[in-house]
């Protein structure tokens, strides 16, 4: 299985993006999928991760009450949307899915938030 994620672009700050995460080549269904974002010469961070009901969803405190993660299960996607956007949420953004270790991990799009 891989995990495509896309929908990141350049905004200004306050701008709102809603990145999405498909799975090919499987299904990502029963399991617990996250976001994680890498900033330039920074280390890979989590960001937030949901249960593979979605009835349960953790944030990291950076982005808690701005960022909602999401899925549609039978669109074998997740989804996050990001509101009030800050330039401190540039990042590359990866999305992965846990099977004992967070794995399937694809190319992941590129969040620039001008200030």
């Amino acid at each position: 299985v891989q995990l495509q994620a896309s929908g990141g672009g350049l905004v200004q700050a306050g701008a709102s993006l809603r990145l999405s995460c498909a799975a090919s080549g499987g299904t990502f269904s029963t399991n617990t999928v996250a976001w994680f974002r890498q900033a330039p010469g920074k280390e890979r961070e989590f960001v937030a991760r949901i249960s593979w009901s979605g009835g349960t969803t953790v944030y990291a405190d950076s982005v808690k009450g701005r960022f909602t993660i999401s899925r549609d299960n039978a669109k074998n996607t997740v989804y996050l949307q990001m509101n009030s956007l800050k330039p401190d949420d540039t990042a590359v953004y990866y999305c992965a899915a846990y099977r004992g270790t967070w794995t399937d991990w694809g190319q992941g799009t590129q969040v620039t938030v001008s200030s």
